[in-house]
């Protein structure tokens, strides 16, 4: 959005400002813009980024970094959470969702290792880290990934 494509609110009164019809109206002659500048010439305002001609700050500054496109990003939960929902018996993902400790599953679960289970617990999700199935065994529970 820039500032000329605001408008009054619906049903509004005011009138739209009209320039450049001759001196009567109070916006004749330049317009309402000035005597002579860029800002005064044609082309209207310049680019977002524009800084009279030195090199933008986006093209200053080096590129960095990596996106990789085939990575799987997953929604993450510890040992710990887990354990909050022992009682469940068995802990899926629709569950955490229902519960609000996750929002967004992303491209799937995973359960890392951080914290301790006092009890069994069935635990189904896309990935387990190392430390969080042998937690989960070592409890008495089972690991079941989708």
């Amino acid at each position: 959005m820039r500032i000329e494509d605001i408008q009054p609110a619906e049903g509004s009164r005011r009138r739209k400002k009209r320039v450049g019809r001759g001196f009567g109206s109070g916006h004749g002659k330049t317009s309402c813009k000035g005597h002579k500048g860029q800002k005064a010439r044609s082309g209207g305002p310049k680019g977002a980024g524009f800084e009279g001609g030195q090199m933008p700050l986006q093209r200053r500054i080096p590129k960095r970094g990596f996106t990789n496109n085939f990575g799987a990003e997953f929604a993450i939960v510890n040992l710990d959470v887990i354990e909050k929902l022992r009682s469940e018996g068995t802990v899926t993902p629709e569950l955490l969702i229902e519960r609000g400790i996750i929002k967004d599953l992303k491209n799937g679960l995973k359960v890392l290792g951080n914290g301790t289970l006092l009890g069994p617990v069935t635990v189904k999700a896309d990935a387990f880290s190392s430390s969080a199935s042998t937690k989960i065994e070592a409890a008495g529970g089972k690991v079941e990934v989708l």
